[in-house]
Order: structure tokens, then sequence, then C-alpha cells
């Protein structure tokens, strides 16, 4: 019996690809219940789904989540957001803010909000972070450090709640084929392989996920003196 047998699981920004595989294989894996939330909730064809109206950027909206949704053992931070414009140097301070606020101060807010109650929980409670391989990589600009900044978030939570018996799984990926990645080029993964390894890491006591290769050569890239990690500084020497 895997952690996800008779949880109750909330699944933030549930409309999207990898979202409706959070959602499905949670059901699949024995579920009780699924929180499926996103700013425009949808309706769903299972009655073990209760669809939720959330903002994670807007700390009322995240209030009323964990009070509605006070029985979640399993909090899956899947919402995110891609900026207009990455650049640091482009970017105004408007679409700055707004990146931040989804991938990096709306995640964290909802750990906080339900931190307790997963403390409080007599099964197995978890979290699973969704990160990226730009969390080790500066070449998205803004969107890189909002990821680097809930990458090492994760890691303090995880040391926070590890002692109130709260396991955290940070899950890292390159491109992932779904409509966010329509434009891209290149090798993308299956949303379902993402999912899987996601949750395989909460029955296998998992702390961090590199789901491709993508992922785990960015990360043992920061073993790398700086000129190899970004050759083109080369040019500029």
């Amino acid at each position: 019996m895997g952690i996800l047998a008779g949880a109750v699981v909330l699944v933030t920004g549930a409309n999207g690809g990898l979202g409706t595989e959070f959602v499905s294989q949670a059901l699949k894996r024995g579920a009780a219940k699924v929180y499926a939330t996103a700013r425009t909730p949808r309706a769903w064809d299972d009655s073990r789904i209760v669809p939720l109206a959330l903002d994670i950027t807007d700390p009322a909206s995240v209030d009323a989540i964990a009070r509605a949704a006070s029985d979640t053992t399993v909090l899956v931070n899947n919402a995110g957001a891609s900026p207009q414009h990455s650049g640091l140097l482009v970017a105004t301070d408007e679409e700055l803010h707004q990146v931040f606020e989804t991938n990096f101060f709306g995640q964290v807010r909802m750990i906080r909000a339900f931190a307790d109650t997963l403390a409080t929980s007599s099964t197995g409670a978890a979290v699973i972070d969704m990160h990226s391989a730009l969390s080790w990589h500066a070449g998205a600009g803004s969107y890189s450090a909002t990821k680097a900044a809930f990458w090492s978030a994760t890691n303090s939570l995880r040391l926070d709640l590890a002692p109130r018996g709260v396991h955290v799984v940070g899950v890292h990926v390159g491109w992932v084929d779904t409509p966010m990645a329509a434009g891209v080029s290149g090798p993308k993964t299956d949303p379902a392989e993402v999912v899987t390894a996601a949750y395989n890491a909460l029955d296998d006591g998992t702390f961090e996920v590199l789901v491709d290769g993508v992922s785990a050569r960015a990360k043992a890239g920061l073993a790398v003196p700086i000129e190899q990690m970004y050759p083109q500084l080369g040019e500029y020497r």
C-alpha cells in the first residue's frame, strides 16, 4: 500500500497537462479524494474530484482553500507561470513581481498555509514541489531565478517539516510535453512519466527527483567552473 492509498490530495494548477496527470494518477493509486484547484476550475467526471477556485498569488484565496480543504494529506505544488519577458534587464518591475508571486511566494504561501494540517495528519503527509532543470541554470532569466529561489525554499521547508512527519519531495525536469511547451522543439518528457516519478518518490522516501537527463546534467553543472557552465562567457574575456 502506497502513501496515496486513502489519501486526500490537493493539486494546484490542476487544469494543465501536468496537473491533470497528477489528479488522474492520484486516483489510480487509491486516493480517496482529490481537490483539483485552478483559478477557473473545470468540471470533472469523477465524484472523488472536488474542483475549487484558487489563486496562489492571493493570500485570501489561499487562506480560503486551507479552510475548505482542511483534510488534505498530500499537497502537490504544481501551479506555475512563464513570464512574457524572461530577461532580467528587459522585464518590467511588474512582470518580475508577477512571476515571483506565482513561482515563489505563491508556492511557499501554500506550504505555510497547509503545514499545520499536514503535520497533524494521522496518515502519511507529504508535499510535492514541481521545480525545473532551470533551477540550476540561468538560461531563462527571471524564470530561472524564481525556480532557483523555490528550490532553496523547498530545501529549507523540508528541514522544517521533516521533524513534524511531513515528507517533502522536489521534482526537477526539462521540457514536458504539455500545451505550455507546444512551441518548443526538441525532446519533451511525457507528463505521465513526470507524475509517476513524483509519486514513486513518496513511496520510496526520496527527497529529490531528477526525471530526465536534462535535469541531471543541470544539477551536475553546479559543480563545474562557471566558465564551463556558461561557455559563452569566453567570448567576452
